[in-house]
C-alpha cells in the first residue's frame, strides 16, 4: 500500500510538472480553468504528501489515508465543478446572480480544504490569519454572507485571484528550473567556484556560504530549501574551522534569505513585482541591484570582521579546488542562467524564460564529459517530480493568501488598515515605516516570501503611497521585510532549518542573525528616503549615494562585530557606528561629516595596529659603560 501511494504521488507530480510545461508552450487556457486545474493538482498532492497528523499516520495508517482520500475527493469536486460548469461561471453576473445550493456547499468546502491543506503544508500561521479575516467578514453587518462565497469561489478576486496566478504561472516553472539546475550538478559549480575564490581567506567557509547562497538563493525560490542544500556543506565546514555553531547557522540562513532579493531571478519575486507595478522585468532587477549589493557586502564584511576578531583562518590552499579547473570542468553550467536573463531582456514572458532555461540545462550538461553522466532519464524525471512537489508550499500559501486578499477587497479593510497606519503614525513617515516594517515581519512569519509579499502589497503599500513614498520604493520596502521575516525570531523558519544542521538553539542563532543582517533592516529605509539607490535620478546622484551607502554598511558591520582595521573597543566602536549612520543618511553634509569621522578612525586604528606589533614596542636603551 505504501509503495502504491508513493507511485501515485510521483505520477501526479510528474503530470503536474508536464501540464505546466505544456501550458507555457501552448499558451494559457481560460483563466478559471487553468487556475482551478493548478489548485486541484497541487492540493491533491498536498493531501497525499502531508498527513493530517503524524501520530495518526503512524498508529492508524488506514484511517489517516481514508481522511486524505476524502479531502482529495472534496478538492476534486470543488475544482471539477468550475471545469464542468465553466461557461456558467464565466458568464454569470458576479454578486448579482443567486448562488446555487451546490455552489454554496462546494464554496464552503474549498475554503475549509484550503485552510487544512495550508496547515498541513506550512503550519498554522497563515490559516489562522486567513480565518481571522474570514471571521471579520462573517461578523461584519455590512457584508452579505452569500457574497463571501461568491467572491472566494466564483470570481478571480479571491482564491483564484492574483496570488494563485503567481503560483500557477511563475513559481512552479521557476521551481522546476531550480530542480533541473540542482539535479544536473550546477550546485557543485556554485560551491566549487566559491570555495576556490574565498576558501583560503580569513573565515573562508563563511564567505563561501555567502557567495554560494547568493547564487543559489536567487533561483531556488525558497530560503529554507537553500539552507538544506548548501548549508549541509557550509555549516559543518564553518564549525570545523572554529566558528560558533549559532554563528555558522546564522551566516547560512542570512545568505540563503538574501538570495530572494538578489537579481536576476530573486526567487521569482521580481516577476510578481512586475505584475503589481506594471513595469518591465529589466526595470525591477535594476531597482533591486544596489540594495542587494549593499545587503551582501554588509554580510560579507560582517563575516570577515568576525573572522579577524576571533582569529579564524581560511582553508589550506592545497585543499581548495583550482578555479581555472572548476571553470574548465563546469563553467558551461552558468549558461542556463545567462539564457534566462537573455530571454527576459529580449521581451519574452517570465514563464517562457523559465521554460527555456530549464530546457537549456540538459544540452548544457552534455557539453562536457565531466557533467554528461549527470543527464539520465531518471534525473530528468526526478527533477520534474521534485519541482512539482517543491511548489506545494507556495501553492498552498498563495491559495490561502487569496482568501485574505478576497476579504480585503470585499470589506474594504485594506483602506481601513491604511488609514489606521496613517493615523497611528500621525502623518510621520518614519513612524509609518516603522509600523509597516513591524507589521510586515509579523505578517511574513512562517510564510514563503512570495505570498508574504503579495499580502503586504495589498495591506501595507497603500498607506506608504498615501504618505508620499514612491510606489516602486513602497513595494521594495515591503518585499524586504517579507524576506527578512524568515530570519527574525521567534518564528525564523530558516534558522530552525539551519539549527537542525548546526545544533544551535533558535535564540542564540537569532541574535547572531540579527547582527549579521542588521544592514538589511536599515537598507529599506535608506532607499525610501533616497530613491537614487533604486536607480532613480542622475548617474551622479546614483554613484554618490551608492558609494557612501556601501562604506556606511561596511562601517556598521565593523561596529557590530567590534573590528575594522583592528579590534575596536569603547569610543572607537561608537565612532564607527556614528560614521555608519552619517554615511547611510542621504545628505551631502552628513556624508562629509561621516567621511571626516572615518578618516580620524582610520588614523586611530593605524596607530593602534602599529603599537600592537612586537617590533614597535618601546624598549629602554641599553647603556654601555665607558
Amino acid at each position: 500500500m505504501k509503495n502504491f501511494f508513493k507511485r501515485t504521488i510521483s505520477g501526479i507530480a510528474l503530470f503536474t510538472a508536464c501540464y505546466h510545461i505544456y501550458v507555457a508552450l501552448a499558451g494559457t487556457p481560460e483563466v478559471m480553468t487553468f487556475r482551478s486545474i493548478h489548485l486541484m493538482l497541487s492540493f491533491t498532492l498536498i493531501f497525499l504528501v502531508n498527513p493530517a497528523s503524524k501520530k495518526l499516520a503512524a498508529s492508524n495508517p488506514v484511517l489517516s489515508r481514508g481522511i486524505d482520500i476524502l479531502m482529495i475527493i472534496g478538492i476534486v469536486a470543488s475544482c471539477g465543478y468550475l471545469l464542468v460548469s465553466n461557461e456558467h461561471v464565466v458568464n454569470r453576473f458576479a454578486y448579482i446572480d443567486e448562488l446555487k445550493t451546490i455552489e454554496v456547499i462546494l464554496g464552503i468546502a474549498i475554503i475549509l480544504l484550503i485552510l487544512e491543506g495550508t496547515r498541513r503544508c506550512i503550519g498554522l500561521a497563515l490559516p489562522v490569519t486567513a480565518s481571522m479575516f474570514l471571521l471579520y467578514a462573517l461578523l461584519s453587518p455590512q457584508v452579505d454572507k452569500s457574497l463571501i462565497i461568491d467572491q472566494m469561489y466564483l470570481t478571480t478576486e479571491g482564491i483564484f485571484g492574483i496570488a494563485i496566478a503567481v503560483s500557477a504561472t511563475y513559481m512552479v516553472l521557476f521551481i522546476i528550473f531550480g530542480s533541473f539546475v540542482e539535479r544536473m550538478g550546477t550546485g557543485k559549480l556554485f560551491m566549487d567556484s566559491a570555495v576556490s575564490i574565498a576558501g583560503s581567506a580569513a573565515g573562508g567557509p563563511a564567505k563561501v556560504a555567502v557567495l554560494t547562497s547568493a547564487l543559489f538563493g536567487s533561483i531556488s525560490g525558497s530560503p529554507t530549501a537553500n539552507v538544506m542544500t548548501t548549508g549541509t556543506f557550509t555549516i559543518p565546514m564553518m564549525i570545523k574551522l572554529g566558528y560558533r555553531r549559532a554563528f555558522a547557522g546564522a551566516v547560512e540562513s542570512c545568505a540563503s534569505t538574501g538570495g530572494q532579493i538578489m537579481p536576476p531571478i530573486m526567487g521569482a519575486c521580481a516577476f510578481v513585482m512586475v505584475e503589481f507595478l506594471g513595469t518591465s522585468y529589466s526595470a525591477v532587477i535594476l531597482m533591486a541591484l544596489i540594495p542587494a549589493i549593499l545587503f551582501f557586502l554588509a554580510l560579507f564584511f560582517a563575516v570577515h570582521f568576525e573572522a579577524k576578531r576571533t582569529g579564524i583562518e581560511g582553508l589550506p590552499k592545497e585543499d581548495l579546488p583550482n578555479l581555472k579547473q572548476v571553470f574548465l570542468d563546469r563553467g558551461h553550467q552558468f549558461i542556463p542562467l545567462i539564457v534566462i536573463v537573455a530571454v527576459l531582456i529580449s521581451g519574452y514572458s517570465a514563464p517562457y524564460a523559465a521554460l527555456i532555461g530549464a530546457f537549456s540545462v540538459i544540452p548544457t550538461a552534455f557539453l562536457r564529459k565531466t557533467t554528461r553522466n549527470e543527464v539520465t532519464i531518471k534525473s530528468i524525471i526526478d527533477a520534474l517530480i521534485a519541482g512539482a512537489i517543491n511548489n506545494l508550499a507556495v501553492a498552498a500559501a498563495c491559495a490561502c493568501a487569496g482568501l485574505v486578499i478576497g476579504i480585503i477587497s470585499l470589506t474594504g479593510i485594506g483602506l481601513d488598515f491604511s488609514n489606521f497606519v496613517v493615523n497611528l503614525s500621525q502623518n510621520s513617515l518614519i513612524l509609518a515605516l516603522l509600523v509597516t516594517a513591524i507589521a510586515g515581519i509579523i505578517l511574513g512569519m512562517g510564510l514563503p516570501t512570495t505570498p508574504s509579499y503579495i499580502l503586504q502589497a495589498a495591506l501595507l503599500v497603500p498607506a506608504l503611497i498615501k504618505l508620499g513614498v514612491m510606489m516602486e520604493a513602497a513595494h521594495m520596502f515591503v518585499l524586504y521585510f517579507a524576506v527578512l521575516s524568515v530570519i527574525t525570531p521567534p518564528v525564523a523558519i530558516t534558522l530552525y532549518a539551519a539549527g537542525g544542521i548546526s545544533g544551535a538553539g533558535i535564540w542564540e542563532s537569532g541574535a547572531a542573525a540579527l547582527k549579521l543582517a542588521a544592514a538589511g533592516y536599515i537598507i529599506p529605509f535608506m532607499f525610501v528616503y533616497n530613491p537614487s539607490l533604486l536607480m532613480f535620478g542622475s548617474w551622479g546622484e546614483v554613484a554618490q549615494s551608492s558609494i557612501t551607502a556601501l562604506i556606511g554598511v561596511i562601517c556598521m558591520a565593523g561596529a557590530l562585530h567590534s573590528y575594522f582595521m583592528t579590534a575596536t573597543k569603547g569610543s572607537q566602536r561608537l565612532i564607527l557606528f556614528a560614521t555608519a549612520m552619517l554615511l547611510i543618511h542621504p545628505m551631502l553634509l552628513t556624508d562629509f561629516v561621516g567621511a571626516a569621522l572615518l578618516c580620524s578612525l582610520i588614523v586611530m586604528q593605524h596607530k593602534t595596529r602599529n603599537n600592537s606589533r612586537p617590533d614597535s614596542l618601546d624598549t629602554e636603551p641599553t647603556i654601555i659603560p665607558e
